[in-house]
């Protein structure tokens, strides 16, 4: 059953957030997951959107997703994604 994470990010300092941007795809496809969509801007047909960008990632399962988020090589990413910006990661099963 696939899995979805869904991320909110407000960046602060876009050259971090860039290099994290590099340093991701290769984390997310070791695990069996791809990207959905990532980008801005974002419309809001209703409701406030409040953030600078959305990112929908899909692994094949649960397990999968959670893998990726804690290894290793995501979280060398991750240091580097808090240096420049903040985000919310969602899980979701579909």
């Amino acid at each position: 059953m696939p899995a979805y994470i869904i991320v909110e990010a407000d960046i602060q300092d876009p050259v971090a957030y860039d290099e994290y941007k590099k340093n991701t795809p290769a984390t997310v496809e070791k695990y069996g997951g791809k990207f959905v969509l990532r980008g801005n801007p974002v419309e809001a047909l209703e409701g406030e959107w409040n953030h600078d960008r959305l990112v929908m990632l899909e692994f094949p399962d649960k397990k999968s997703a959670k893998d990726w988020y804690y290894s290793k090589e995501y979280q060398k990413a991750k240091e580097i994604r808090a240096q420049g910006s903040k985000a919310k990661f969602l899980l979701i099963e579909f």
